[in-house]
């Protein structure tokens, strides 16, 4: 059964949909089946995945609201072994839609049931708040990755998120882990990304990634062109810090396939 990991962070502007995007195509490469559930109305990872929201008809939404089998909404990308469930603007009604739903936090979590045992990954893309659809996501996972920009006001708002994660463990979903807390746009010139490096590491310790993501201007030109950054300059600083975030997160997890 697949390891559901979520990538959430209700401030934006941190990476996070670079995250989930780059770590799904880099987990596919290292050869695990991996699906991405874009549960963002933005559809940021939908159309980096080279999918035009506006001509997606049906979303994780209606998997959720409707009943909709997600098999059948799932998308073949153009990385071999990277699935995409796809989002589009609609996904801002769901929320409205469900909160007179019976057991409304689970309803992420009913629709990945079904699918979760034929991937070795399933990695949700969250919308940068801490929404009904987000709490879903975390209720859905098994763990999740909180990106953390290198950058002035970092920490600012984790204490709320992590705050909302301990609730879910409370009333939702005792089993959720932090898979970690990933260190983002990290720019080894500034003196302030180095000091932020050394703050979270000092409040969160083991729970910090051992890879950090650089700034890296391939890795924000490849969404434009509909690609992951492996696929876009798989030899740029970029392509290689989410493969050893993808190794990283493969080892700490046992799996036999981790590919160094």
């Amino acid at each position: 059964m697949g390891k559901v990991i979520a990538i959430a962070n209700q401030k934006g502007g941190v990476g996070k949909t670079t995250t989930a995007m780059n770590l799904a195509a880099s987990l596919a490469v290292l050869e695990y089946k991996t699906l991405v559930i874009d549960a963002d109305p933005q559809a940021n990872t939908t159309s980096g995945l080279g999918q035009d929201p506006k001509g997606i008809d049906t979303s994780i939404y209606e998997c959720m609201v409707d009943g909709i089998d997600i098999e059948s909404i799932t998308i073949s990308t153009e990385i071999e072994h990277l699935d995409l469930i796809p989002s589009h603007i609609d996904l801002v009604g769901a929320e409205v839609e469900m909160i007179n739903l019976e057991n409304r936090e689970e309803k992420m979590k009913g629709v990945i049931s079904k699918i979760r045992d034929k991937y070795d990954f399933v990695i949700i893309d969250c919308s940068p708040s801490l929404g009904l659809i987000t709490i879903n996501a975390l209720t859905a996972a098994d763990s999740v990755i909180i990106p953390v920009q290198c950058e002035y006001f970092a920490l600012e708002g984790l204490g709320k998120l992590l705050n909302t994660i301990k609730i879910i463990q409370t009333r939702l979903n005792p089993n959720l882990e932090i898979e970690g807390i990933l260190l983002t746009m990290y720019d080894v010139r500034l003196r302030l990304s180095n000091q932020v490096v050394d703050e979270v590491k000092m409040h969160f310790k083991n729970l910090v990634f051992e890879t950090i993501i650089p700034r890296n201007v391939r890795l924000s030109e490849s969404p434009s062109f509909g690609l992951p950054v492996i696929a876009f300059d798989a030899d740029g600083k970029g392509a290689l810090a989410y493969l050893n975030l993808a190794n990283e997160i493969a080892s700490k997890n046992g799996m036999e396939k981790v590919k160094k």
